[in-house]
């Protein structure tokens, strides 16, 4: 078996494999995916025919994102995920590392070293009431992304600003800022996925400033089907705001 770093093309034919695992990736993920770290996406290989992929995205020297650990259901239980496991550990060092663990595999994460930070709790459905779109709110261009990126790094706590410049520009997205006095108080994104649209990021500095970023990306969706977003339960704010819409 071979296992090395997956092309763009491979890349999207492993968004493909999420889709049918119920993940719903948005249309264009795979090539902001591939731009946050060209090298973090790896591919294991039999006879030439990829069968496995987990990704190991180094944001900078300290941070690391681990997922779309899959191996194709009919090769599963064969050594293939452990394997890919091995080579991504490597690759991300002694950064810290966060990933996003379905619940079956919790204990496995577990048996590696990692703890449980928090579960995201998943909304979806039609959003009714959108308002008239806030004066302060603008449209993310290139002019703006310097200043996104900044208040993202401030957030985040590691610079993506190579995956950002993408994400916020996906075909069929909308992503806007919240400005005030020339500084950003928070950003958002809406992108179309195979079935309706997600919100993500949306990074704000008060509660009044993520309900009106919502609402921004929420009438750009327009009624192009549902719109999910994923909180993390211990944000009790996030989730009375997905409650009320």
């Amino acid at each position: 078996m071979e296992i090395r770093a997956l092309s763009p093309e491979e890349l999207r034919i492993v968004i493909d494999w999420a889709a049918d695992e119920g993940w719903n990736p948005g249309l264009h993920d795979a090539q902001s995916f591939f731009s946050a770290d060209p090298e973090g996406f790896l591919g294991a290989f039999i006879d030439g025919q990829l069968v496995g992929s987990i990704s190991a995205v180094c944001y900078d020297d300290d941070y690391a994102f681990l997922g779309l650990y899959l191996v194709k259901p009919e090769l599963r239980g064969q050594g293939i995920g452990s394997q890919l496991w091995a080579v991504a550990m490597q690759r991300v060092g002694g950064r810290r590392v966060g990933l996003d663990g379905v619940v079956d595999m919790q204990s496995a994460y577990a048996r590696s070293g990692f703890a449980l930070a928090y579960r995201n709790i998943r909304f979806g459905g039609q959003v009714s009431g959108v308002r008239p779109v806030s004066d302060a709110m603008v449209v993310i261009g290139s002019d703006d992304l310097h200043r996104v990126e900044s208040f993202d790094r401030a957030t985040f706590g590691a610079d993506r600003s190579g995956f950002l410049a993408d994400w916020l520009s996906q075909p069929d997205g909308h992503s806007w800022a919240f400005v005030e006095d020339d500084q950003v108080r928070g950003f958002g994104t809406v992108r179309a996925c195979r079935e309706g649209f997600k919100v993500g990021p949306l990074v704000a500095d008060s509660a009044l400033v993520a309900a009106e970023i919502f609402n921004a990306l929420a009438g750009s969706a327009g009624n192009g089907g549902a719109i999910y977003l994923d909180v993390p339960e211990p944000n009790a704010a996030a989730l009375d705001l997905a409650r009320a819409v």
